[in-house]
């Protein structure tokens, strides 16, 4: 058995837009003074966040053809964490992006989009309300031309306090921004609610992405159309759960269709190690309990039911052979997967007593989930 016949992986990553400012009004204030936040994402390891189109996979916990590798199995966790974690960066980037024109004061500006051409319309308003609760400022842009349709041609919300410790919320429709470049994902939403100074974590976020394009189940099986991840920091130490929703997903061909792939980790970025545990819930399951979710559903017990369930009679001691790469928690370094089960060290042992502590989210919650701009 490969692990090419049966797990497969597509998603779509949207980044970057950049703006021409073409005119701009209500000049008043000190055109030095900048609103915008500073920062609005925790930084995670490549340790546990890398893409599989990135070609970083190792070859650490490759046997043979007869066992599933620990790298063929946890790509995919990778490449969800790195799909949040660019969401966060793409946000980032927009700010900085619009930070060249001055947002120091309640403004409006329309200017035209480098990116697809079209005319973007921006709005800086204060003291506002999303959510019951206050904000000292909100920034919107929309796509002029579309704003009658029913986003709204929003292609970018976000509220934020212009405390020293920055707490904010940043809504972005890809699509909105550049037309042009996500033409194939004209559903997709990105969320990020940043909080610094938290009572757990010096900094956190949560990242929630709907309306991923599926394409088709025959070709991209495994295609995700959800993801909800939270990250936190605290020095160099970053905690990370979350569930990845795969509505067409299905393994070894037993007829089952549609998984989350339920995940916790932690994380040293300065060591660039770190510890992970994964689930295989089912996508209508609706429990938010950890036993249930990461070993009731974890990887070996879903793997060797479904296994089972599409070969009756396969021999057993071939079967534990195939699965004896994946037992939890799967430990991993810059390079990637290093082993299944068994610490390769004091560093990951540390680390993976935080993983108690740290549960996903419901994935029924998960699966039905949608982001609503103001």
């Amino acid at each position: 058995m490969k692990t090419s016949k049966f797990l497969r992986l597509s998603f779509v990553v949207v980044f970057a837009v950049s703006f021409l400012v073409a005119c701009e009004s209500n000049p008043d204030v000190n055109s030095h003074e900048d609103l915008l936040p500073s920062s609005f994402r925790v930084d995670i390891p490549s340790s546990i966040s890398y893409a599989e189109s990135n070609g970083r996979i190792s070859t650490h916990g490759r046997r043979k053809d007869d066992t599933l590798s620990g790298n063929d199995m946890y790509k995919h966790l990778g490449t969800f964490i790195a799909v949040g974690k660019g969401a966060s960066q793409l946000v980032e980037a927009f700010i900085e992006g619009i930070r060249k024109h001055h947002i120091n004061r309640v403004m409006t500006i329309t200017f035209q989009s480098d990116d697809d051409g079209r005319v973007k319309n921006l709005v800086v308003t204060r003291d506002v309300t999303f959510e019951s609760q206050n904000w000292d400022y909100s920034l919107t842009i929309t796509d002029a031309d579309s704003e009658a349709e029913a986003d709204g041609g929003k292609a970018l919300q976000l509220f934020w306090n212009k405390d020293a410790n920055v707490t904010g919320i940043a809504i972005i429709k890809p699509y909105n921004c550049d037309r042009t470049e996500n033409a194939n994902a004209p559903d997709a939403v990105f969320r990020i609610d940043y909080t610094e100074g938290g009572t757990d974590y010096d900094q956190q976020m949560e990242v929630t992405i709907s309306g991923l394009p599926l394409g088709n189940p025959a070709t991209d099986p495994f295609a995700m159309s959800t993801l909800k991840m939270f990250a936190g920091k605290n020095g160099d130490v970053i905690d990370v759960y979350g569930n990845s929703n795969h509505p067409n997903a299905t393994l070894f061909g037993s007829g089952s269709t549609g998984f989350n792939w339920a995940f916790v980790a932690s994380s040293n970025r300065n060591e660039n190690i770190g510890v992970a545990e994964v689930g295989l819930p089912p996508s209508a399951l609706d429990s938010d309990d950890r036993e249930v979710l990461l070993k009731e559903y974890s990887i070996k017990n879903v793997f060797t039911a479904e296994i089972t369930a599409a070969w009756p009679n396969i021999d057993q001691e071939k079967l534990d052979a195939y699965l004896s790469n994946i037992k939890a928690p799967g430990y991993f370094n810059h390079g990637g997967f290093v082993s299944g089960g068994t610490s390769p060290g004091a560093a990951w042992e540390a680390l993976a007593t935080r993983l108690n502590d740290l549960s996903p989210y419901n994935p029924k919650d998960v699966s039905n989930l949608e982001i609503i701009f103001q």
